[in-house]
Order: structure tokens, then C-alpha cells, then sequence
């Protein structure tokens, strides 16, 4: 039987309330992570601008963004092994700036993961319940329940890290991060050297365990997919700003500007005029053959200004025909030329270029043992105007 967190909710009138780990009650909606303006300068380099960033209790959250861009840093911020230059930071309700991690209610799981690897399993994994002096008898049903809670056999206990697979010592990593109960677990990108097969099985056991223990998960990764798949908000960063934070959908779907749009998967951007008034507008592109080319309020960036922006469609939004098509009411039509196309198993994504135009359109149709076009072939791409964003060229 796997025990509770920490914080665990009680109620006292129609307001529902969370309790913290120095025992005192906050509202249900007090975000566990509360960090504002925070600049961070490594002498004369600023590498944070102004972030500001809220965790909601039980949540997870993933950090995005280029090499460089202030992922790891504001990690190293929140866990306490790093300090803000300037700004706040408030972790269940309480200032931590310049508390060390050992009294923030935080465990970070290491891109390398630091285990003691002259210690055994069970010491890897006791090691917090050892330094917190906790019970003998306590701590050994801890581990045993982090053993079960990690699908790791008990005859592993005695083993030491050099004799466990990858993927075994992400489990024992993570097993020593949670078995002190944190509010908090704090993941600098732990899955990164692993294959591709075992990331996708230990994604799904991290999913599965965040919906377990119903800790606040704070995730840096650059695995775009992964951060799709895991977080229920994500935070884009780039050098050293915040760029958008929204749900997978919002950050996929309707994306702050291009830059953005481009780093969270492939997609298509044309380079549109726009006329009409607010809440009609109408697009313009010369490869692009609208019957209605109106965009509702919410297909447009709060962003966008001006006369020009650019137009996004996710290449898995386009249908191909070959030939050419009648272009139907609320439809948009490419015509064009396959350059080239890779047969993904699921998917066939073909690359074509539109007819009078250089650049490349992208295509991501279903997979069969049949694809629908060859190379040089003449074809239409369609797509509908309600599946398309306006945003801001960056």
C-alpha cells in the first residue's frame, strides 16, 4: 500500500483547503510554486528576465525550450541549489528565498541521476529517511514501498547501481527523490541518455506515478513529444524568457508567435496579408485558394497587429488529393508538386512545392501500404480554415 504525500486536503465550510508540510492550511487555489519577476545573473551574464511562474498543487508543469535558454537554471532556483538575483519565490506559501534544499519541501531527480554507487539499493533509497534520522522500522517499509511503487523485485535491494540497467537506475533515483514525500519533484531531463523504447516506457510509469502520489511534478525536458505527453501545462522558454505558458493544446494548437510554433513539432507557416476588421479578419496568400478565408477572434494571436502575420496549419491537418479539387466552402487549397515523401509506419509525410512558390509544404497523411502520391506527382492539399492560427512573426 503506497502512503499519501505530505499535503493532503481538508475542508472547513464551502472553501477547500491544503495543508503544508509546516503543518499550517492554505487555499486549495494558493499555487504550491509561486515564483515572480526573477532575474538571475551569473556575474555579468543574465541568464532569467522577469520569470514569473505558478505550480498548482498537483500539477506538472514542463519547462521547454532551446540549450541555453534558463530551463536548468530556474530548476536549480526553485530546488534551492541556485539563488535569484532578484524577485520572489514562495513554495507552499512560504519564502524560501535563500533557504537550502534540505529545508524546502523539494527532491530533484539529476539528468545524471548522483546515485552512491558504492551504496546498495536499499541505502540509495533509504539515504533521506537516514539523514531525517527517521525510525529504522519506518524507513524499511518506506523502501519497501518504493521498491513496489517503482516495479523494482525486493532481490534488487541489495544490489549496487553498477549491476542495474539504465532504466533500473532511474527507478531507484526516483524511489530515493520521492520516499521523503516532497511537495515538489523536480525533473532535470532524467530520461535523456536512455533508448528510445525504455524513455517511452519509464515516460508512462512517471505519468502513471504522478497520478499516484499526486505530487507537483516540475519537468525540464527537451523532448517536445515527451513534454506533450507528461505535463498539463507547459512553460516555452527562450533565452532566458518565458515565452508562452499554457496547456499541450494551447502551446500545439494555438501557439504565442513562430518561434514557438516551430519548436513544438513541424508545422507550415505562410506569410499572409490580412484586411477586414477586428473579429473578421480575411487572408491573402498567393499559393493559398480560400473560398471563405474569414478567421474567427480565436484562431488569431493576441499577438497580431498590422496588416501582415503568418498562417499556421499542423501538417497532420492536410489532406492530400491527387490532381486538382474543387475548392469547397470553408477550405483552403494548395496546388502543387511532390518533392519528396518518408513513409513514417502510422504516417506519410510528404514534402510539396506549391505551384509559383520555392518554400515546402509539409503533409502529414495517414499511413498505408499504398501511399496515395509518388515523387513529381501533381497534387492538392487541403486544409480546413477553421484548423489554421494567426500569429506573430517573431
Amino acid at each position: 500500500m503506497i502512503a499519501p504525500g505530505p499535503t493532503r486536503s481538508i475542508r472547513a465550510g464551502p472553501t477547500r483547503y491544503i495543508k503544508t508540510d509546516e503543518g499550517t492550511t492554505v487555499p486549495a487555489d494558493t499555487p504550491i510554486i509561486d515564483a515572480r519577476n526573477i532575474d538571475k545573473f551569473y556575474n555579468s551574464y543574465q541568464a532569467l528576465y522577469d520569470i514569473s511562474l505558478k505550480v498548482m498543487d498537483g500539477e506538472f508543469v514542463a519547462l521547454v525550450g532551446p540549450s541555453g535558454c534558463g530551463k536548468t537554471s530556474l530548476l536549480k532556483i526553485l530546488a534551492g541549489f541556485e539563488h535569484p538575483t532578484s524577485g520572489s519565490l514562495c513554495i507552499q506559501n512560504r519564502d524560501v528565498v535563500g533557504v537550502p534544499p534540505s529545508a524546502r519541501p523539494t527532491r530533484m531527480v539529476f539528468q545524471k541521476l548522483a546515485l552512491f554507487p558504492h551504496r546498495t539499493v536499499r541505502e540509495n533509497i533509504a539515504f533521506p529517511l537516514k539523514l531525517a534520522k527517521t525510525d529504522p522500522t519506518e524507513t524499511r517499509q518506506r523502501v519497501l514501498e518504493m521498491m513496489e511503487l517503482m516495479h523494482l523485485p525486493e532481490s534488487y535491494l541489495d544490489r549496487f547501481p553498477a549491476q542495474l540497467s539504465g532504466g533500473e537506475q532511474q527507478r531507484v533515483a526516483l524511489a530515493r527523490s520521492m520516499i521523503s514525500r516532497p511537495s515538489v519533484l523536480l525533473l532535470d531531463e532524467p530520461l535523456s541518455a536512455l533508448d528510445v523504447k525504455l524513455r517511452k516506457a519509464l515516460q508512462t510509469e512517471i505519468k502513471h506515478l504522478h497520478r499516484i502520489v499526486g505530487t507537483s511534478f516540475v519537468h525540464v525536458t527537451h523532448d517536445l513529444e515527451e513534454a506533450m505527453m507528461l505535463a498539463d501545462r507547459i512553460c516555452v522558454m527562450r533565452a532566458g524568457h518565458v515565452l508562452q505558458t499554457g496547456s499541450p493544446t494551447d502551446i500545439y494548437y494555438r501557439p504565442a508567435d513562430d518561434f514557438v510554433a516551430g519548436f513544438i513539432g513541424e508545422t507550415n507557416l505562410f506569410d499572409v496579408t490580412l484586411s477586414g476588421p477586428e473579429g473578421a479578419r480575411s487572408f491573402t496568400h498567393p499559393a493559398i485558394l480560400c473560398n471563405t478565408p474569414r478567421l474567427a477572434p480565436d484562431q488569431i494571436s493576441e499577438t497580431v497587429s498590422g496588416d501582415s502575420a503568418a498562417l499556421m496549419i499542423r501538417p497532420e491537418m492536410i489532406r492530400l488529393e491527387t490532381g486538382e479539387v474543387q475548392t469547397a466552402e470553408g477550405t483552403c487549397t494548395i496546388r502543387g508538386t511532390v518533392e519528396e515523401f518518408f513513409i513514417k509506419g502510422s504516417s506519410i509525410q510528404y514534402r510539396v512545392i506549391p505551384d509559383g512558390q520555392e518554400e515546402v509544404v509539409i503533409a502529414e497523411v495517414l499511413g498505408t501500404a499504398r501511399p496515395p502520391a509518388d515523387v513529381g506527382d501533381k497534387v492538392s492539399l487541403i486544409f480546413d480554415t477553421s484548423d489554421s492560427f494567426l500569429l506573430k512573426r517573431s
